[in-house]
């Protein structure tokens, strides 16, 4: 599992790498056809192990069943034998057969059809919702850790700060409330620190729930290198999605509905044909019947089935178009949050923010010489240390909305998978 995670890293680190050095024109894709094998693996493992998607899986597989059920005949025929003993000696044999004439079979096999659409389709969306879980609960894994590493810095920094304190007031050149302060600040820095922790477990328990046993793999931590730009993957057209691909059958399947139920409100025939003999005292006598029976649809005529069936239609039209509104929003969404994180990522990384250590170097020294305060320097440390730890947040922010805007645009499994199609068409 090591190894995994190992290559895991280094598979993302070699992914980002190449995107950012491709160029976003018509002729070359901007990400890689292929997937980092490793990548491709880990996921794949999630996948078949993933509760959800088994469950998807197995709705699949029933649809495809229920698919070939309707291409079955519709009706079986029947076998009847009769005798008897009277003053007529009569035995005689008969086949019976109900005849499809209306196309209830062709209605049941284009529902059946658009079903198993529909399960595909949200088998794909199952895949990509689990993917983007598993990724985003390692981003949140790795910032919860590396926000713990920076908390158990403070403490040490707080530590250290403490202890000069005590032995500058033992010289004079402090005064006893300042070092009261050094020891307020150690105890306020390990509550944080607690705190710190228990968000690290937590983060840790939530990718456990995805399908990974954290506590015995070394998780890697966030990539050095940041995701390309929004604008290098170009979104799946509206109608490819998984979600309008699902909607779409949905609705195709509930049209599909209102037509079986139109045509099984029309009575089907039942052809029946009869042959045997008759003996009365010497006389035998062969018989040869032909009979036709329709059912008469006085009682329930299948009317509320088809108005029921329609509202159905109605609702699984309606629901494709909210479907395709929420789909534009959710991808206009991602892309430009992802866009501002992003930016303010490579800003932050590029700003004097950044430099935590130097500048925490720099204030120890400016103490110690009397240049600054306690209090100054308390403060001055506090807003270095809050400043590291939303610029660590924030890049867990950016991985996680780089995420989410391939899932939006549709691009997260073909990702993951290999696209079957160009993905910067």
């Amino acid at each position: 599992m090591v190894l995994l995670r190992a290559a895991f890293l280094g598979a993302v680190c070699v992914f980002v790498a190449a995107t950012v050095s491709a160029t976003p024109h018509q002729g070359a894709p901007p990400v890689p056809l292929s997937p980092p094998p490793a990548l491709q693996a880990a996921l794949r493992d999630l996948w078949a192990r993933s509760p959800q998607v088994q469950v998807a899986d197995a709705q699949l597989r029933a649809a495809q069943a229920r698919a070939r059920a309707a291409a079955q005949p519709l009706y079986n025929p029947s076998v009847q034998l009769e005798g008897e003993n009277a003053d007529v000696d009569r035995r005689t044999a008969g086949a019976s057969l109900a005849l499809d004439l209306f196309g209830k079979r062709r209605a049941r096999v284009v529902e059946g059809d658009a079903d198993v659409r529909a399960k595909e389709a949200a088998y794909t969306l199952e895949r990509r919702n689990v993917a983007v879980e598993w990724l985003k609960a390692w981003a949140g894994a790795a910032l919860a850790r590396e926000q713990s590493e920076l908390g158990r810095r403070r403490v040490a920094l707080m530590r250290r700060f403490d202890e000069l304190a005590a032995q500058r007031l033992k010289v004079g050149d402090i005064s006893s409330p300042e070092r009261d302060l050094a020891g307020l600040a150690l105890g306020e820095a390990q509550i944080q620190q607690a705190s710190l922790a228990s968000q690290e477990a937590s983060a840790l328990a939530a990718l456990a729930i995805v399908g990974v046993d954290a506590e015995s793999a070394t998780l890697p931590g966030l990539p050095p290198i940041m995701p390309p730009g929004a604008e290098m993957i170009v979104p799946v057209p509206l109608t490819e999605r998984p979600e309008l691909l699902q909607a779409q059958a949905e609705q195709d399947r509930a049209e599909a509905g209102v037509i079986v139920a139109q045509r099984g409100r029309r009575p089907d025939p039942t052809v029946s044909l009869t042959g045997g003999s008759v003996r009365s005292g010497t006389r035998t006598d062969r018989v040869v019947g032909l009979s036709v029976s329709i059912p008469l649809p006085v009682l329930n005529s299948g009317r509320a089935e088809i108005a029921a069936a329609q509202a159905d239609a109605d609702a699984a039209f309606a629901s494709r178009r909210a479907t395709t509104l929420r789909s534009d929003a959710v991808l206009k969404q991602a892309q430009v949050t992802y866009a501002a994180l992003r930016s303010a990522t490579e800003s932050f990384r590029l700003s004097r923010a950044n430099a935590f250590d130097e500048r925490a170097q720099t204030l120890e020294r400016l103490w110690q010489a009397g240049e600054i305060g306690s209090s100054d320097y308390l403060v001055q440390l506090k807003q270095s240390l809050d400043t590291a730890l939303s610029g660590l947040a924030l890049e867990s922010q950016t991985w996680q909305a780089w995420f989410d805007y391939l899932a939006a645009a549709g691009r997260l499994t073909d990702w993951i998978d290999g696209p079957s199609k160009d993905m910067s068409r």
